[in-house]
């Protein structure tokens, strides 16, 4: 929602007591990094432990790129944006500032001890001499953007070839943490006087079978699961 999108841009990680969610693939190429080894400094407070870290990501989408670019911003590393017209540096808060012409893809790579491809081609590929040693290299993309033989060839780099099923991990993750910022906001309700007296009404009110919808999507449920169960015998 909008209200989750501009507190990810503007750094604000709660909304009244309550963690914020987050872009799934965005998130769960953090987690991944945050599992890597030298990567994230835990023993710096929470937005400085990717402080002295360069990064480049390599898509600037609306539901990848540029939240991904502003969350590892946010947590303190200095961030190169690229997209296929142009390049942009993210740092913390949202502050997002266009480079001159004389920044280019290799010159943001050949520095970034971090790279992230998220190019939807087949026919895109990284040149893996811009690759330093040692760096970390996340492929978001259903498509190989690097050549796997050739990068592992580099000293001490990291490769992640995929994200999708952490992916998943994080969209169940949002999940969970809607249904509590939902739960908590309607415990709130149920415990304020007139308005918890209502709820209760409601609920004497209505049938122990649930609502038609409830009724409805039960009955859904169970005869795809009949089917189902008949077709594998």
């Amino acid at each position: 929602c909008h209200t989750y999108r501009t507190n990810l841009f503007r750094n604000k990680r709660y909304i009244e007591g309550k963690k914020c969610v987050l872009p799934c693939t965005a998130l769960s190429v953090v987690k991944i990094l945050e599992s890597v080894e030298g990567v994230y400094d835990l023993t710096l407070p929470v937005g400085k432990r990717l402080e002295k870290q360069v990064v480049t990501v390599i898509n600037r989408s609306e539901i990848v790129g540029r939240p991904l670019a502003a969350m590892l911003a946010n947590d303190g590393a200095d961030v190169y944006s690229i997209d296929i017209d142009s390049i942009f540096r993210f740092t913390k808060n949202g502050r997002l500032t266009k480079c001159d012409d004389t920044v280019t893809p290799e010159s943001c790579v050949r520095q970034s001890s971090i790279v992230v491809t998220g190019v939807p081609t087949k026919a895109y590929r990284l040149p893996t001499e811009w690759i330093k040693k040692h760096t970390v290299v996340v492929n978001v993309s259903t498509f190989k953007n690097v050549d796997k033989e050739e990068l592992l060839g580099i000293e001490g780099v990291t490769y992640i070839p995929q994200v999708g099923k952490v992916t998943v991990a994080m969209l169940e993750r949002n999940l969970m943490r809607l249904f509590e910022n939902y739960r908590n906001d309607k415990e709130e309700k149920e415990g304020d006087g007139e308005e918890a007296e209502v709820v209760k009404q409601e609920q004497a009110s209505s049938s122990s079978w649930g609502s038609p919808m409830q009724i409805y999507t039960a009955a859904i449920v169970t005869v795809l699961l009949a089917l189902t169960i008949a077709r594998s015998k």
